[in-house]
């Protein structure tokens, strides 16, 4: 309920200081009679019209308040939107190699990759998202869907030693692909992390940055990893036991599947650049809203204005038969 001219609304205020004038002059108007001694009419019951004399001045009191409502015009208000959304859907595609345990990033790699990419998810309730595993061979760990709970307890479930090792970039690159084939979304997105070299699978990356070029699918590609040596747990017979092993990020590769594909490729060499990297990426593949609002106002003064007459009836007919004062 909204009302065309709100300020009349303010008139109300005025009914407080007629109502406290009523009560205060109430008792003066009232007519009296001396008798020496009320006993006579001790058992006489109390007229039931006596409960009733202030009706009629509450009654022409809502009167009042209901009259200037209905010149405030009260309006009911009904709107509704159109609502049109570019779709966008996202595989992403993460290395879950044994490198990916160093510890440049903490707790590691894998941890910090999935941690930052769930941030990600959360924060795209509307997409559709997907997860591409692989490490020396690849697959499909969540199939493209809108239900993000699903989606994130699959990635909290994901671990090293799921799959055999090794880095099959090109293959888990052509799987991302594969799960978009039948996308009808205006925007196919494939966010490709890995951190290091292709040394397995049976198709290169270039061949699958073709691919997905020709099926107009865009990758975004991330490096991840410190510059130089990065520290890698190593099982021993004292227990785990840290060597430093080389950084070893094929970068000229991921610059051309970013290029060839229109992506861009970014570069994590800690926990906080990643985070950027990822809402660099959210910037960029933001989804696209138009709506049209229409908005419909009805005028509502006529129940306003049937009760007050109701009122000034019911009053008019009370100070004239039953409550009726005799000078």
């Amino acid at each position: 309920m909204i009302f065309h001219n709100p300020s009349l609304l303010f008139l109300l205020l005025l009914l407080i200081p007629v109502v406290a004038w009523y009560i205060l002059q109430y008792g003066k108007k009232e007519s009296t009679l001396r008798i020496s001694s009320i006993a006579p009419f001790a058992g006489i019951p109390v007229s039931k019209k006596l409960y009733l004399r202030h009706l009629p001045f509450i009654l022409r009191m809502i009167t009042i308040a209901l009259v200037i409502i209905v010149l405030a015009r009260p309006q009911s208000s009904h709107s509704w939107q159109d609502q049109t959304t570019e779709g966008i859907d996202i595989m992403m595609a993460m290395d879950i190699s044994g490198t990916m345990l160093a510890q440049d990033l903490k707790p590691n790699r894998l941890k910090a990759a999935k941690n930052v990419a769930i941030e990600f998810i959360n924060g795209r309730p509307n997409d559709n998202i997907g997860l591409v595993v692989f490490a020396g061979e690849s697959f499909t760990q969540c199939p493209l869907t809108t239900d993000h709970t699903v989606l994130i307890n699959l990635f909290n479930s994901v671990e090293f030693g799921m799959i055999k090792d090794g880095t099959a970039i090109g293959m888990g690159l052509v799987n991302a692909v594969g799960r978009l084939k039948e996308s009808k979304a205006k925007s196919k997105v494939i966010i490709l992390l890995t951190d290091g070299s292709n040394n397995a699978g049976d198709i290169s990356p270039e061949t699958a940055a073709d691919i997905a070029a020709q099926m107009g699918v865009r990758v975004y590609t991330i490096g991840v990893g410190t510059r130089g040596k990065a520290p890698y747990p190593v099982q021993t017979p004292f227990g785990i036991q840290y060597q430093n092993i080389d950084v070893d990020i094929d970068e000229p590769m991921m610059r051309h599947i970013a290029r060839e594909t229109g992506g861009t490729y970014f570069r994590a060499t800690d926990n906080d650049k990643l985070k950027e990297i990822y809402k660099e990426i959210d910037k960029l593949e933001k989804t696209k809203i138009e709506l049209h609002e229409y908005n419909k106002r009805n005028e509502a003064y006529f129940i306003f204005a049937l009760a007050a007459f109701v009122c000034i009836l019911l009053e008019f007919i009370l100070r004239n038969t039953v409550l009726r004062k005799i000078p």
